[in-house]
């Protein structure tokens, strides 16, 4: 019997997690490897950002592997994607683990795949009651941390980096290990091209912002059926989400880059966050903040930075960008979710506690539902 060895800090009014105004925060609770802080401000109404984290066993039974999952889901045309992917994406993961006998980067990617074709089968079977599901998607990046190894994947441009020691000194530096689809980055318009020569619009510049068909900024997703299948991209979708020509390829992909990392005594945490906290810290100013400050709410405090910057570039107050109701609030900032993973290592050296089940699902969901 698994037992639980924290509460599960789903950041609503009624359990652990702190509200204040449009933030919402679980400020430190345990994983297998350590500690971890959660947060999330909202933009959009209803927010569209999704997170998870899921830490005891990775598989079907008791007895299987162990270990950490996290998963940060940047909803856009909606929160049916990442809502869905929050409720999928980790039990498909399981499953096809103990399919599998083991944790590998063609496991996590069956998973991907598994959860996108559910959602694409979701999509058909409301296709004329809910057409607008076709233009739903989600940028999905999830990290598993397990026997020392730590799996990064992504499809989209949320983002995870990674605090490390230098040797020798006590300097902590900021290592990427997401690998981004955004085609506002140059190989990744390269990528599309050469996918698709034939098409001399595959990637368009509009309002000095490089968009996939003119219409969406990341070339990976989980979704976008619109993108993916021709049979979507016509009446009864709305408009401005239809192409002015069929195609025969899909143009957008669902399947994850993925990075794995040997977990080093010199590794201290790792931030998980959506685009929404990326467009407005960088790499070097996010690792200082969570380096320079303590444990406790480190998440809240690295959503703060971030949306005190994007209201300095719009010259108002942060008081003042509280104020403004959320859905006009996405003209100033985009919604962000935070993950703070720390890493202890004596617990990595020694593995995971097989008695420790930790679930924090859905960090927002009160908020959208």
């Amino acid at each position: 019997m698994v037992k639980s060895c924290w509460r599960p800090c789903v950041v609503d009014d009624s359990i652990s997690g702190r509200f204040d105004g449009f933030l919402r925060a679980g400020d430190l609770g345990n994983h297998a490897y350590g500690q971890f802080s959660m947060a999330v401000a909202e933009a959009n109404y209803p927010v569209e950002d999704r997170s998870q984290l899921e830490s005891g066993s990775l598989s079907s039974i008791d007895s299987g592997p162990q270990g950490t999952f996290v998963g940060v889901y940047d909803g856009h045309a909606g929160a049916e994607a990442s809502r869905f992917i929050t409720q999928n994406l980790f039990p498909n993961l399981k499953r096809i683990l103990q399919e599998h006998q083991g944790l590998s980067e063609s496991v996590i990617k069956k998973a991907f795949a598994a959860t996108e074709d559910s959602f694409i089968s979701l999509v058909r079977k409301q296709w004329h009651a809910k057409p607008h599901m076709a233009s739903v998607g989600s940028c999905c990046l999830a990290g598993v941390l397990s026997n020392g190894l730590l799996y990064i994947a992504n499809a989209g441009d949320s983002r995870a980096v990674l605090g490390t020691l230098e040797t020798g000194t006590k300097q902590v530096t900021a290592v990427q290990l997401s690998i981004e689809h955004n085609a506002n980055i140059d190989s990744v318009r390269d990528e599309l091209r050469s996918l698709h020569p034939d098409d001399p619009e595959i990637v368009m510049l509009k309002h000095k912002v490089w968009r996939v068909k003119g219409l969406i900024q990341v070339s990976r997703s989980l979704g976008d059926a619109y993108l993916k299948k021709a049979a979507f991209n016509r009446e009864p979708l709305q408009p401005r989400y239809r192409l002015p020509e069929t195609f025969h390829k899909s143009i957008l992909s669902p399947e994850p880059a993925i990075l794995v990392h040997k977990l080093r005594q010199e590794d201290k945490f790792i931030i998980f966050a959506s685009y929404g906290l990326w467009e407005h810290l960088s790499n070097e100013e996010a690792v200082s903040i969570v380096q320079d400050n303590p444990s406790r709410g480190i998440a809240k405090r690295l959503v703060k930075a971030a949306l005190k910057a994007a209201a300095k570039k719009r010259a108002i107050g942060y008081t003042d960008l509280k104020k403004i109701a959320r859905g006009v609030r996405r003209h100033f900032h985009d919604d962000i979710t935070v993950v703070v993973l720390y890493l202890d290592p004596h617990l990595i050296n020694a593995g995971p506690l097989s008695n420790c089940f930790v679930s924090a699902k859905g960090v927002v969901s009160k908020v959208a539902d």
